[in-house]
């Protein structure tokens, strides 16, 4: 049984003020049905359930992209203005409502509370980012090949988009697909993970308020066999032009395999096996910082967190012992409690998973340091591994939980070499304090982001994605809003 079984409440209707923030069916064309199966919403840390949500089914999926494609024309041509106005009356009811969803979150995520309010904010932070963009999606005049001829470039919505979103951060994945393709004019369905919908209903429902018409955004809740059905139908369907997904690189190019017949646009947000590189030269201090923000972040269950730590010989032997003594002070429980900094995995194959990991790397020398020793249900322990190496599964495979494998190398060519090995190029960081090194090293490590003496590097202004198999496009910033948009030539001739 788990220990803070008793200490949480199952219901969230508990936590929050405005129960209407907490729907329990799809949302199609502005109205609240679903004719797919029910499904239970359950609490990570307790296992309890917090929701029955009505599902939907393929049929609901077909009346999402009609309701979608019957909304696109209006929608598209509304001035930026008047959508700039909707989508900032969306981002104010966010923040207005920032602690319930906080807690609709937190209880089905199972991530602290304190870690919920950040992702609200930093959702939030993209409605308003893209709330400002709608207004500058500029065309270009370009200069003229012959006389007498007019050249010009429109920037158009793509038109009708799927986003397929994940559960470990079920509410910033949503806005930072949903804010981009509203402003730029398309119309949205999306399908959130089956284990985490209550945020993204929470999320619709707010839009609706916010006075976002009909069929404008949709959302479609579904267990595990109707998502898999769901997905094959905003992939096969010819109206769809655009899909966005975040999650695992496998069913990622599942995805792109199903959405190649019709030829869409993709954004994919796949793995990644970040290397957290730690020279002879860093500030100690701040690399054990950084580690422990990165490593142990939603309990290490993020694309970008550090998966592979790699410490000069140099600085080995200081860099591990704070690491663990740090670690030990991370407080491990409920995740409503404000001295809880490490909630739950989402669900108990998850915490499995680490434990095999660190089983096959103690079967091949390495020692856990601390943790290692899994807890009740979903719970695993923030687990430090030394005297790792690079034929361990936490070495070459993204783990998705709190474990931290450290391994020594001595040269800078060496350690370049492991962390380009495989195929995940999403995000790697960097420790140092000699500049020529940071260039040099920022040329040849093949990753889409590079934190250097920084380990969150997140924000809604900047380029966020991958490059090998982590991924296709960016999310975020002026580039987030291209991803929407097609770009239609003009030639005006006899002028």
């Amino acid at each position: 049984m788990n220990p803070l079984e008793t200490s949480i409440s199952p219901s969230v209707l508990d936590h929050i003020s405005d129960p209407d923030l907490l729907r329990k069916s799809s949302f199609v064309r502005g109205e609240w049905s679903a004719t797919g199966p029910k499904f239970d919403v359950t609490n990570p840390t307790t296992g309890k359930v917090v929701a029955c949500v009505s599902g939907s089914n393929v049929s609901d999926a077909k009346s999402a992209i009609f309701a979608a494609q019957a909304a696109l024309q209006e929608w598209r041509k509304l001035h930026a203005k008047a959508r700039s106005h909707l989508l900032r009356a969306w981002f104010e009811l966010i923040e207005e409502h920032a602690e319930d969803l906080a807690k609709i979150l937190s209880a089905e995520q199972g991530k602290p509370l304190r870690e919920a309010r950040s992702e609200v904010t930093y959702g939030g932070s993209f409605v308003e980012w893209y709330a400002e963009e709608s207004k500058r999606l500029n065309g270009e005049l370009l200069p003229a090949f012959e006389t007498g001829r007019q050249l010009m470039a429109l920037r158009q919505p793509i038109g009708v988009c799927a986003a397929i979103t994940p559960w470990n951060f079920p509410i910033a994945m949503i806005t930072r697909k949903v804010a981009p393709a509203l402003a730029a004019g398309c119309t949205v369905i999306v399908k959130p993970a089956e284990q985490t919908p209550l945020s993204a209903l929470a999320l619709v429902e707010l839009a609706r308020r916010a006075g976002i018409p009909a069929g404008v955004f949709n959302v479609l809740a579904a267990d595990g066999p109707s998502s898999v059905a769901i997905g094959r139908e905003l992939c096969e369907s010819p109206i769809v032009r655009h899909l966005s997904f975040t999650g695992s690189t496998a069913v990622g190019k599942l995805l792109m395999a199903q959405c190649a017949p019709t030829v869409k646009k993709l954004a994919l947000e796949l793995g990644g096996n970040a290397p957290f590189i730690v020279f002879d030269d860093a500030d100690l201090p701040s690399a054990v910082a950084g580690a422990i923000a990165s490593k142990f972040r939603n309990a290490g269950q993020t694309c970008v967190c550090a998966n592979r730590i790699y410490v000069q010989t140099g600085l080995h032997d200081a860099f591990l012992s704070l690491l663990v003594q740090e670690v030990k002070k991370l407080k491990m429980g409920n995740p409503f409690e404000a001295e809880t900094t490490i909630g739950p995995l989402i669900d108990a194959d998850s915490a499995l998973k680490v434990q095999r990991f660190v089983d096959d790397a103690v079967s091949q020398g390495a020692t856990a340091v601390t943790g290692g020793t899994p807890e009740a249900g979903t719970f695993y322990p923030p687990t430090v591994l030394q005297n790792v190496n690079e034929r361990m599964l936490c070495m070459r495979e993204e783990t998705f939980g709190p474990l931290a494998p450290i391994s020594r190398f001595d040269t800078e060519e060496d350690v370049i070499r492991l962390a380009n090995a495989g195929d995940s190029g999403l995000a790697a960081y960097v420790y140092t304090k000699d500049i020529a090194r940071i260039f040099r090293i920022a040329e040849t490590l093949e990753c889409g982001m590079l934190g250097v003496n920084a380990s969150l590097i997140s924000s809604e202004h900047v380029p966020f994605g991958g490059i090998k198999q982590s991924g296709l496009g960016r999310e975020g910033g002026r580039v987030g809003l291209d991803e929407y948009t097609e770009i239609k030539y003009l030639c005006l001739g006899g002028l």
